[in-house]
């Protein structure tokens, strides 16, 4: 029988984890309404970054929004291998096996089923998040022994470092250009041919970000209480987004695109805001781990106990969500074409935003029950497959 004690800690662990599953449920949900736009609101062509002069604002603040989606992936990926390899009971379990298999599976589903759900063929193949989470737990997998202090080294000279970089360009042809492509610059590794292959994801300062997010497991440990916790989730988050305000104020390093006074407010705002993703400099990884160290706060609190349960659902099955949700998107973008032609020219797409909002909710309320099914199946099942969705 548990005492007062071990009660306690039982029921702290399953907030914890809770917490972090209704984290991942969350972006999960925001990245199916950045889905749901690059479906039917791609005829509206927005650049990356985005255009602040031509961009409206309800674009550029959703656009905006999906920002936190990779940075928490990341991140959070890196953090659960930490508890995966640290049982409650002291004892350790061997992480490097677990990480490079489950990276070199997500590196396959990039290359077959998730390609093929966003094109419906293999003309070109996209190696975006799953390839980049994929290819940071492999070598996280291999590095993951390291001295804890020579891997915060590491992963603190990646992320605050890796702008610094910029200059080194090589071109097509060149002995260090597919190297780099993967590593740094967003490039095509395979331009001609029947298949093509570009590297939209470059991995270098995601490796950062998961060696910082394997970093960060202990704060989930049983020792550590919920305030405690609290406290330090606080503590890193304000760091970061002081951190950014005062690089991105002075423009002195960080970012590539200098923020300008705009013709308006509104507009000197989204300015300020609009950060380089391909590769994420470190004015954007900032930003974005700020928010989530905030949220992840946030979802532990006892009054967002509700909500938090309701978005663990989402993030308890979350690459079964990833492609489930991009296969109905896929269905339903034929069936629309199939029914009402290609509307905007080469493509089928809604005039509005709110319309990308609409179709983004209800589809988040009939996944949700597939989802919650399949992750109380992934709890229970004894088939090793599904572990991996």
């Amino acid at each position: 029988m548990l005492n007062k004690t071990g009660r306690l800690a039982a029921k702290n662990l399953s907030v914890r984890i809770n917490s972090i599953d209704a984290m991942r449920g969350l972006v999960m949900l925001i990245m199916l309404l950045d889905h749901v736009r690059e479906r039917v609101f791609y005829h509206h062509q927005i650049s990356d970054p985005m255009d602040v002069e031509t961009t409206s604002p309800v674009l550029f603040f959703s656009r905006l929004l999906a920002h936190l989606c990779a940075p928490t992936f990341v991140f959070l990926t890196g953090l659960s291998a930490w508890l995966y390899q640290h049982k409650n009971d002291g004892g350790q379990r061997p992480v490097r096996e677990f990480l490079i298999t489950r990276g070199l599976i997500l590196i396959a589903l990039e290359f077959t089923l998730v390609t093929f759900s966003w094109m419906g063929s293999y003309h070109t193949i996209w190696l975006q998040v799953i390839w980049a989470i994929g290819v940071s737990m492999v070598v996280l997998g291999l590095i993951a022994h390291w001295h804890k202090y020579v891997l915060l080294a590491l992963g603190l000279l990646i992320v605050c470092g890796h702008n610094a970089l910029g200059p080194i360009q090589f071109s097509p042809g060149e002995w260090g250009y597919s190297l780099w492509t993967i590593l740094h610059d967003r490039n095509f590794l395979i331009a001609e041919g029947p298949v093509r292959l570009k590297a939209s994801y470059p991995v270098l300062p995601w490796i950062g970000v998961i060696i910082l997010g394997y970093l960060a497991g202990p704060l989930y440990a049983h020792i550590f209480s919920s305030s405690q916790r609290a406290t330090k989730l606080i503590g890193l988050g304000s760091v970061c987004l002081a951190a950014f305000m005062l690089l991105r104020v002075t423009n002195c390093y960080g970012e590539t695109l200098p923020w300008q006074v705009m013709q308006n407010p509104l507009q000197t705002v989204m300015s300020f805001l609009n950060l380089t993703k391909y590769p994420p400099s470190l004015d954007f990884l900032l930003l974005t781990l700020g928010v989530m160290f905030f949220l992840l706060r946030c979802l532990e609190a006892g009054r967002m106990k509700k909500i938090s349960n309701l978005l663990a659902h989402y993030g308890a099955a979350p690459m079964f969500f990833y492609l489930l949700h991009l296969y109905v998107l896929l269905v339903i973008y034929e069936v629309c074409v199939l029914l009402c032609g290609k509307n905007h020219g080469g493509y089928f797409g809604v005039a509005h935003m709110g319309w990308v909002w609409l179709i983004a909710v209800v589809l988040a309320v009939l996944l949700y029950w597939p989802t919650k099914q399949f992750a109380l199946l992934k709890r229970k099942s004894s088939w090793r497959w599904v572990k991996y969705f």
